[in-house]
C-alpha cells in the first residue's frame, strides 16, 4: 500500500497490521488474551461471547451486565471481569469478528476499498464502507462508547483506521497533517453523532455519504 509513515507500525509493503477492537489497557489488556490460548480459557471466553450476544440480541446492549453475563455463561463473575474488564471492553470484544472482516476488505481486499484504485476513490469507498458499518452495529457501539467514551481512541481497531486513512490523505494532499486530519475526519464517525444523525434526525445513509463528500470538496 506504499510507503508508511514513519513511526507508524505496519508490514514491510506498509499496510497496517490486523488488530483487534478491543480497548489497549494499560499494561496487560484483560480482554487480550495470550497469543496461544489453552482450551479451556478459549472455551470460557467464546462462552462468554456467546453470552453475552444473546443478552443483546435478545434485550440489546443496554442490558448487558458482567453478573448477568456470567449467570447467561454459566461462568464465575470473577472470571468475566478478568477476561474482560469490564462492560464496555465486553461490549467492543462481541465486535471484534465484525471489525476484522472490515479490515481485511480496505486493507486487502478488491478494490476501490482494496489496494489497486488511486488514493482519492480508495477513501471514498472507505469512508463509505465506514457509514454501513456504523450504521450495522450502531446500537453495541453506542452502548460501548456510552461506557467509556474515550475507549474508541484507543481500541486497536482505530488504531488501524487512522493509519489507513492518514495514509491515503498523505497521498492525496503531500505535506498536509495527515495524522491530525484523520483524526479529525474520522470523529465524524463517533457512535453518538451518526445516532443522532441517523435514528434522531432520520438521515439515511446515502444522505450522510453524500454529506462526507461534500464536506471532503468544500476546498478542493
Amino acid at each position: 500500500m506504499g510507503t508508511r509513515t514513519p513511526g507508524t507500525p505496519g508490514t514491510s509493503d506498509g499496510s497496517p497490521p490486523l488488530l483487534t477492537v478491543l480497548p489497549a489497557a494499560p499494561g496487560t489488556g484483560p480482554a487480550a488474551g495470550p497469543a496461544t490460548e489453552r482450551a479451556d480459557a478459549a472455551r470460557n471466553r467464546r462462552r462468554i461471547l456467546d453470552a453475552a450476544a444473546r443478552i443483546v440480541a435478545e434485550k440489546g446492549p443496554d442490558a448487558v451486565t458482567m453478573n448477568q453475563v456470567a449467570h447467561a455463561s454459566g461462568i464465575g463473575v470473577g472470571t468475566v471481569y478478568r477476561r474482560f474488564g469490564d462492560v464496555s471492553q465486553l461490549l467492543w470484544a462481541l465486535l471484534d469478528d465484525r471489525e476484522r472482516q472490515f479490515q481485511e476488505a480496505y486493507m486487502s481486499g478488491p478494490p476501490p476499498l482494496g489496494p489497486g484504485a488511486p488514493a482519492g476513490e480508495r477513501l471514498d469507498a472507505f469512508l463509505d464502507a465506514l457509514v454501513d458499518r456504523v450504521a450495522e452495529q450502531r446500537a453495541i457501539l453506542l452502548a460501548a462508547h456510552s461506557a467509556a467514551p474515550r475507549a474508541r481512541y484507543h481500541s486497536g481497531a482505530y488504531q488501524v483506521m487512522h493509519t489507513h486513512v492518514a495514509m491515503l490523505l498523505s497521498r492525496i494532499r503531500p505535506g498536509a497533517d495527515s495524522a491530525l486530519l484523520a483524526h479529525l475526519l474520522l470523529g465524524s464517525f463517533s457512535p453518538d453523532l451518526m445516532h443522532h444523525l441517523t435514528v434522531e434526525q432520520g438521515l439515511p445513509a446515502e444522505r450522510v455519504k453524500a454529506g462526507v463528500r461534500q464536506l471532503l470538496a468544500l476546498r478542493t
